[in-house]
């Protein structure tokens, strides 16, 4: 599949600059509010790079390929960056792009350091070639699993739709309240329309509701379903893959978005650094940056790195990610190898339960933490 010609700017024929492929979700069924977040952050970063002279003296240029959230049209983006020379891949927010991406990259000896896609099988055998800055779903997804708990909630229903990442997320959380009490309840989306949720919930006498499917639709029509309902006045709706996070989310819902929980990959306070770059993005997005925003930043902060110390071969900047220990805005940045987990895996992100608070719902609330 054809993939759309990069921004003017982002590519140059005279062999000058050094060529970092960078892999974004920019039009539906992308989630496009989260692509151009991760754009803002790996474009911000890259002029600060070449505002401190580049790498060795050369630019550093982004020769950016649109996924929209397709994995076959992600893979063809792969191999033609591969056939353009790019001396690593970057970013991707959907797990189940970011897999075909993988593995592409493992494939043609391509190093790719995913941004923000969290899917613990990124590729199906161990690989060098792929590092991952964000968390993978297992962690995350049982941090949340204890937030649950912790507020009180033993009977969850889930509302899922169908797709490796979902399935994946239904089955982390099962497998890890089961031992400790908990019963999850899957509602099959493929069946029930949102209006049929409400009478599943109220039967099942479930007291959470989990929305593990898309955003804005189904997600959007299940709560304002829900919110709706007398009977369902007490049951606490989650989306621990963060659907409440961007502003589409309170601009669709208003008041209904509120109170539900969500995780998000910062720390309670940011650092110095974090602050400086909290500010660039927001004036460069002219809205709050999301986390997705300064994944894409420190992406490029690490592969930055890593070219000035390595050069730009491929081999040796895939030999580089043990070695990595780099300051990102959301801490110090080192991959290692995780049990359960195939690529090379950054331990140590943050990670919150947040939800946008009742009273001034532009404004988040940590609930629980890592």
């Amino acid at each position: 599949m054809n993939t759309p010609p990069s921004p003017p700017g982002a590519e140059r024929t005279d062999g000058s600059s050094v060529r970092i492929g960078a892999l974004v979700p920019l039009t539906r069924p992308g989630w496009v509010g989260a692509g151009r977040h991760l754009l803002a952050g790996l474009e911000l970063a890259v002029r600060e790079v070449n505002n401190a002279g580049g790498i060795v003296g050369r630019p550093l240029e982004l020769v950016v390929r649109d996924t929209a959230a397709d994995p076959q049209r992600a893979a063809a983006a792969v191999e033609e960056l591969a056939r353009l020379g790019v001396a690593a891949l970057a970013g991707e927010y959907h797990s189940v792009v970011a897999r075909a991406a993988a593995t592409r990259a493992d494939a043609l000896g391509l190093p790719f350091l995913c941004s923000s896609a969290v899917l613990d099988a990124l590729t199906e055998q161990p690989t060098q070639w792929v590092a991952r800055l964000a968390p993978a779903q297992s962690r995350g997804w049982q941090i949340y699993a204890d937030f649950l708990l912790s507020a009180g909630h033993s009977r969850i229903a889930i509302a899922a739709d169908s797709s490796v990442y979902w399935a994946s997320g239904t089955r982390i959380l099962r497998d890890y309240l089961a031992p400790r009490g908990g019963t999850v309840i899957e509602l099959d989306m493929r069946a029930l329309a949102p209006a049929a949720v409400r009478d599943e919930l109220a039967g099942n006498r479930a007291t959470a509701l989990l929305l593990l499917v898309g955003h804005p639709e189904p997600a959007v029509s299940i709560v304002k379903s829900v919110r709706r309902d007398q009977r369902l006045a007490e049951i606490m709706i989650g989306a621990p893959a963060g659907q409440p996070e961007p502003t589409e989310w309170a601009t669709l819902l208003g008041d209904d978005g509120a109170a539900i929980p969500f995780l998000r990959y910062l720390p309670e306070r940011l650092s110095p650094l974090g602050a400086r770059v909290e500010t660039a993005l927001r004036e460069r997005l002219a809205e709050a940056p999301s986390f997705v925003a300064f994944e894409g930043y420190d992406t490029i902060t690490v592969l930055a790195d890593v070219l000035r110390s390595h050069g730009t071969d491929r081999v040796r900047t895939a030999e580089s990610w043990p070695h990595v220990a780099v300051e990102g805005t959301r801490g110090q940045i080192q991959f290692s190898r995780t049990p359960g987990i195939s690529v090379w895996q950054w331990a140590g992100t943050p990670i919150q339960v947040v939800d946008r608070d009742p009273a001034e719902p532009d404004r988040f609330r940590i609930r629980h933490t890592s």
